[in-house]
Formats: structure tokens, C-alpha cells, sequence
């Protein structure tokens, strides 16, 4: 009996190892042949990374640039307005400027019909289709997403979006594309449905800055950085505020610990028994 229970455990033994490791064979395999042909995107050093560095503003107005040039034909960024430029990248004057440019529809006036007028700051930016299935109908039924916040919704945020800006290329040996579709390797799959957007000198920037393909892509990434997080300068001045603060505090609490509450707390009571003699 005790030779037929070792027997029994070392097969049990056995086929456990052989289990896992054909469970191992199996994973390895999966994974050698899988198409999985996008690539995770390296960081970059950017300007506005560092803790007590801020967005370059510069970079905000011209990413704005090529947004509104290039991008927003098929993108849209419903939750931005154009008072949120004001002091960012542009005076009042020129974000009231801006926005008058556009025709939003409104109404009903008095006579009950809806009527277009100028922009105002108050305004949102314009959406380049009226719905989700013109969009999709456009774009051979991809909606292409809204950029007010890509660069938190993506992983690897600017990163991502920089490199998916400058990386198209020919697929390789053996990976074919539909029609209309394109190859970059930082996109899931591989196979993207927007065309490569930007290139050198595919517009021309208002302060004379060369538009490269790789300055196009810096800027309007840091563009979108800053319409993902409005708050990015305010809350870093708030941290060092915070943490000088702190600081202070620190100070003070040392001292009272040093000189004050140390003596306290080192003090000896005595308690001398009364006598009755």
C-alpha cells in the first residue's frame, strides 16, 4: 500500500509538470505567432515634463495652427471654447477675432426660426460633421475621435500621439491593407484609417517657425496636452507654493520640537511621600 501511494504521487507528479509545461509551449507559440504589430511608444524629453516646468505657449499657439488647419477637417474638440485660449496663447481681442470667423447656428429668435450669427467667445469649437453616422460615412465608417482629450485618453499620451504623427510607413513582408487604409506601426493592429495628416510645409506658421513634419507634430501634441489639461501651469505653481508652505511649517514644528515640547516631555516628576510623624 505504501508503495502503490508513492506510485501514485510521483505520476500525479509527472502529469502536473507535463501539464504545465505544455500550458508554457502553448503560451510561447501563441505569442511568436501573434499579429500583434504595434509598438509601445518611447518617452520623449519634453519641455513642459520636468516638476517645476510649464507648457510651452509658444508651442500652444501654433499647435492651435495646425489643429485648425489640418486636424479639424475630421476631428472635432467639443469641449474647448475659445475664452479657454484667452491668456494662453492669445489676447482677448484675437480669441474674439477667432471666434468670429465662425458661424454658429442659434435661436429661436422672435419670430420662432433658428438663425446663424458670428462666434463668441463663449463658443465652442465647430464640429467638422453634424453626427457620429456622417462621420462615419466620410471616413469609410470609421468616426474619427474627438481630440479634446487624446492626449490622457491614449496611452502613452504625447508620446503616443508624436509618434503616431511621424511614423508612417510601407507595411512589411506579408501584411496586406484594405483600401483607404494605412500602415503605422504604433497603432494597434498596424493598419490605420487616417491618412498620414502632416508633412514638411503643409503650412506655413504665422511667427516664421520652419514646419517641419517632426516641429508640426511637437506642436500641436503640446497643443493637445494643454487642452487635456488646462490646469498643467496652475497646478505646478500651486505645488511649489504648497510645498514652501510645508517647508515653513516644518521649521516651525522642528523648533517647537527642539525647544519647547522636548522639555516637556524630559522633565522627571518626583512625588515625595508625606510623613505622619
Amino acid at each position: 500500500m505504501a508503495g502503490l501511494g508513492l506510485a501514485k504521487k510521483i505520476g500525479l507528479s509527472t502529469l502536473g509538470l507535463m501539464t504545465g509545461g505544455a500550458a508554457g509551449l502553448a503560451y510561447t507559440l501563441e505569442e511568436s505567432v501573434k499579429a500583434d504589430l504595434s509598438i509601445h511608444a518611447p518617452k520623449l524629453p519634453w519641455s513642459h515634463k520636468g516638476h517645476l516646468d510649464s507648457l510651452d505657449h509658444d508651442s500652444i499657439r501654433r499647435g492651435y495652427q495646425v489643429y485648425k488647419q489640418v486636424c479639424s477637417a475630421c476631428h472635432s474638440m467639443r469641449y474647448l471654447a475659445y475664452r479657454n485660449m484667452v491668456d494662453i496663447c492669445m489676447t482677448e481681442t484675437e480669441a474674439k477675432n477667432e471666434a468670429a470667423d465662425i458661424q454658429v447656428l442659434d435661436g429661436p429668435n422672435e419670430q420662432g426660426e433658428m438663425f446663424e450669427r458670428p462666434g463668441k467667445l463663449s463658443d465652442y469649437f465647430p464640429k467638422p460633421y453634424p453626427n457620429d453616422a456622417a462621420a462615419a460615412a466620410a471616413n469609410n465608417g470609421a468616426i474619427p475621435p474627438d481630440l479634446s482629450y487624446i492626449a490622457l485618453a491614449r496611452h502613452g499620451g504625447e508620446d503616443y500621439i508624436f509618434h503616431l504623427l511621424t511614423s508612417y510607413c510601407d507595411p512589411p513582408a506579408g501584411i496586406e491593407l484594405r483600401d483607404g487604409q494605412h500602415f503605422n506601426p504604433y497603432f494597434i493592429g498596424g493598419a490605420i484609417g487616417m491618412a498620414p495628416p502632416l508633412y514638411n510645409e503643409v503650412i506655413e506658421y504665422e511667427d516664421g517657425t520652419p514646419a517641419t513634419l517632426t516641429q508640426l507634430a511637437k506642436d500641436v501634441c503640446t497643443f493637445l496636452t494643454w487642452a487635456g489639461s488646462p490646469e498643467h501651469d496652475e497646478r505646478k505653481k500651486i505645488g511649489v507654493k504648497t510645498m514652501i508652505l510645508l517647508g515653513g511649517m516644518f521649521g516651525i514644528a522642528a523648533y517647537v520640537k527642539r525647544h519647547k515640547w522636548s522639555v516637556l516631555k524630559s522633565r522627571k516628576l518626583m512625588f515625595t511621600p508625606k510623613s505622619y510623624d
